[in-house]
């Protein structure tokens, strides 16, 4: 005998499953193209990113750019650029220790979560904070009580 209540379950725990599955792969496959970038054997792009130009990431083709200018509760301003492709993707470049970072939208429980080498910009309505994904789970953020600008 089947119980329906339990296979109802099954199946939205699965579909739940396959769709962490497929946006954890598409992250894989494009931090597989920005390495792929970032490798001696792509200097043109290197070149490009260096003087400031567009990043250019075959197939990956950015609908929108939006920039954010954000205030933190110790200070510190900074600006972060958001990109939305067409895919679907979204990504954040955040300055982070003098260099601008690439951040890929990932799932998070509220908000948007960019995560990339081992930050993750975390961000719920207007405001954000930045954590070092290598400390304890438990440790405060980088930089915390950002705010977006409103002017």
């Amino acid at each position: 005998m089947i119980d329906a209540r339990a296979g109802a379950r099954t199946f939205l725990n699965f579909r739940y499953f396959r769709t962490f599955l497929t946006r954890q792969r598409r992250t894989l496959a494009f931090v597989g193209v920005l390495a792929a970038i970032a490798a001696p054997s792509a200097p043109v792009a290197q070149a490009a990113s260096a003087n400031g130009g567009p990043l250019d990431v075959r197939d990956i083709h950015v609908q929108s750019r939006h920039t954010f200018s954000y205030t933190c509760a110790d200070g510190k301003t900074f600006k972060v650029s958001y990109l939305n492709a067409a895919n679907g993707q979204s990504f954040a470049l955040v300055p982070v220790e003098g260099r601008k970072l690439l951040l890929v939208g990932v799932v998070a429980a509220s908000g948007v979560k960019y995560v990339g080498d081992h930050y993750a910009w975390w961000t719920k309505g207007p405001g954000g904070d930045l954590y070092d994904t290598m400390a304890d789970p438990n440790s405060k953020p980088i930089v915390a009580g950002c705010a977006t600008i409103m002017r």
